[in-house]
């Protein structure tokens, strides 16, 4: 049995049912299985096998969710590249996964072409073109297609998640790592078949793509799914189409917030709003508990499907702060430095276990063996529990950057600094900032008898990391603060790039 039974069998049971509205169009359980198959077959036509790597770069669309079930039947895997990346990172990616085809849309297609040459064995395929022509040319052999073979067992997801090394890592999802995550978040939302689903989050994050999403398609509900999340688009959705399920993360619950049909909006048909990817402030949990809708939060990382502590509906007003208690599936603890379980109220590091947590990080086994460790997955996350069994979020071991619910890792930013001949050594950390939570600012020492201006070093960032990186301000200083070990202290640098407290 492989995730692609999934679809299979809601056809059986209810085939008329919609698995997917999407602008406009209706797509049955009986139609999306057989584009699933009418995929697959153009897959295999295409060379596609058991192991094999196949990429997109798109938003979000009911194609991108056919590749990735028909990769389940062929014992395949999906590589769900992040459009808001620079071309360079695309190739690296792509590179570093051997991915064999990339399906891309039109509005990335430029992007993909400037790195064509630099990856003769990846094949690109246009989404709005030669991909309809291949579906096309292989629906007569759909029914000559074997039945599958690949099962639980076989990986599916390779999603590249940014490294403190500054270089992406693939972490590999099974096929049975979304079908436990699928199982935790049913039983997170109590979903069923009778919900409507409203999909807007970018589904090459696990949580646009794991959270909601692929769950209720295991639990046979109805997605209405959108391209991407836009304000309009979504008090449109949530007045006509009565999502009774959603995610905001905070940056889009507070968007939500600021549109002018936020004080009239009719939120009744929605049972919750789920959240998370990092801490959520409570006023924002309170404007929403206000509006009498529950905020239940979660909490993962792509590594962990992403679905690894949560709370449940009926908590959500009892239990408001904490990101609640480990999935079905799923065990967590708090652990000092020396892997010792700690008590209520000890802050330590939050590890989990379980069958949805990442098999390895592709081709990169010391990177693995940093994280993997008897079996738990240590998160880097530091975490404390209350007396009643509950997590909470406290901090961060590793210098990651949350902004706008994205994650930024300095040593990226640093790379790339590093490489100016006129800077001698830079560190980047991250700044508060009321719309996005966090901003990176870099921290640059020139070298001496050099001159740069702060506009000139923020254009070493042009067309090398995605614009939700670049630093939104440079500070220029004779050093930087090191310990004894030569380590640059960069909590002195947080507190030195801080804003000014008002008043």
């Amino acid at each position: 049995m492989n995730v692609s039974h999934w679809i299979e069998r809601w056809a059986d049971f209810q085939p008329e049912k919609t698995a997917i509205r999407f602008e406009g169009e209706d797509i049955s359980y009986t139609a999306f299985d057989a584009r699933i198959r009418a995929v697959a077959a153009m897959l295999d036509g295409l060379g596609v096998g058991r192991g094999d790597r196949i990429a997109f770069l798109g938003l979000n669309s009911p194609e991108m969710l056919a590749l990735m079930f028909a990769c389940a039947r062929l014992g395949a895997m999906l590589v769900p590249l992040n459009w808001r990346l620079a071309p360079p990172e695309h190739l690296f990616i792509l590179r570093d996964s051997g991915a064999k085809i990339l399906f891309c849309e039109a509005e990335f297609a430029d992007g993909a072409a400037s790195i064509a040459a630099d990856m003769p064995d990846c094949r690109i395929v246009a989404m709005e073109a030669e991909f309809l022509t291949l579906l096309a040319d292989a629906a007569g052999g759909v029914a000559e297609m074997p039945e599958p073979d690949a099962g639980p067992d076989d990986p599916l997801l390779i999603v590249y998640t940014s490294g403190t090394t500054g270089r992406p890592k693939g972490a590999v999802l099974t096929q049975n790592a979304l079908t436990f995550n699928a199982v935790n978040s049913i039983a997170m939302h109590d979903m069923t078949s009778a919900d409507v689903i409203l999909t807007n989050l970018p589904m090459f994050h696990v949580g646009g793509l794991n959270i909601q999403t692929t769950p209720a398609l295991h639990a046979g509900a109805t997605i209405v799914l959108q391209r991407r999340f836009e304000p309009d688009a979504t008090v449109h959705a949530i007045r006509e189409e009565r999502p009774t399920l959603m995610i905001l993360v905070p940056a889009l619950m507070a968007a939500l917030m600021e549109h002018a049909a936020w004080p009239t909006l009719d939120l009744s048909s929605l049972r919750a709003i789920n959240t998370g990817s990092t801490i959520v402030p409570l006023s924002l949990i309170d404007a929403y508990l206000a509006r009498d809708i529950p905020i239940i939060q979660v909490y993962g990382s792509t590594e962990t499907a992403p679905i690894a502590i949560h709370q449940r509906i009926p908590d959500a007003w009892t239990t408001k702060g904490s990101t609640g208690r480990a999935a079905l599936h799923c065990d967590a603890k708090i652990v000092d430095a020396d892997g010792r379980t700690l008590g209520a109220g000890e802050k330590g590091e939050i590890v989990v276990r379980g069958p949805n947590i990442l098999r390895e990080y592709w081709n990169n086994p010391a990177g693995t063996a940093e994280v993997l460790k008897d079996g738990w997955f240590h998160t880097g996350d530091i975490g404390h529990l209350d007396e009643r069994g509950l997590f909470y979020v406290d901090d961060r071991v590793k210098d990651v950057i949350i902004s706008g619910s994205e994650n930024i890792y300095p040593a990226e930013l640093e790379i790339v600094l590093d490489g100016c001949a006129n800077i001698a050594e830079s560190a980047v950390v991250g700044r508060a900032d009321e719309r996005w939570g966090e901003v990176p600012v870099a921290v640059v020492v020139l070298r001496a008898g050099v001159e740069m201006t702060r506009d000139e070093v923020l254009a070493l960032f042009a067309g090398q990391l995605a614009r939700f990186k670049h630093p939104h301000d440079v500070i220029f200083r004779d050093d930087l603060p090191r310990n004894v070990m030569g380590k640059v202290l960069k909590y002195e640098l947080r507190v030195m790039v801080s804003p000014p407290r008002s008043g």
